[in-house]
């Protein structure tokens, strides 16, 4: 019996393992990729030359991001990484109160699921709002944007990624 509760409490969650793994990752890459490329030493500008390349791909204005080891800047522009800021807030809140609270939307089913999607139109509002030209790129202005996208995201699927598996 108790080789069996030990076997139960030794599985790993991979999607939660993978999810995790992935998160970290967005948050610490685009913040090292400048100061890995302005290091000079071997292989790390090799390094950072992957995660520019990544954020290139993911961030529709990579050449807007934060200066931060001239004449190296972040990955990502800072409404990208305001969202990764929202999602690792999520994980955060989601590992201290376990999954439990009324602002977990995954347990409202659709509604909640409305409520996430509507706040994440944040992200492309404000994008759109640029590209029509009612405002310039600020990055006061769009982290708070990619800030609310990245938390709603976080508050609809942290509870699906990071639930108990039952056995």
């Amino acid at each position: 019996m108790q080789g069996a509760i030990l076997e139960k409490q030794s599985r790993i969650n991979w999607v939660s393992f993978i999810g995790d793994f992935l998160l970290s990752g967005m948050v610490v890459g685009p913040v090292v990729a400048p100061f890995l490329a302005a290091s000079g030493l071997p292989m790390l500008p090799i390094i950072a030359n992957i995660i520019y390349f990544m954020g290139h791909y993911v961030c529709p204005q990579p050449d807007m991001g934060v200066m931060m080891a001239p004449p190296f800047i972040m990955a990502v522009c800072m409404r990208c990484y305001g969202t990764v800021t929202g999602l690792f807030i999520s994980r955060v809140l989601f590992a201290v109160t376990g999954g439990k609270g009324f602002y977990w939307l995954s347990q409202y089913g659709w509604n909640g699921a409305t409520i996430a999607a509507i706040l994440m139109m944040a992200y492309p509002f404000e994008l759109g709002v640029q590209v029509l030209g009612w405002w310039d790129f600020n990055n006061f202005i769009v982290t708070p944007f990619g800030f609310i996208t990245g938390l709603a995201w976080g508050l609809f699927t942290m509870p699906i990624l990071h639930q108990k598996q039952v056995l």
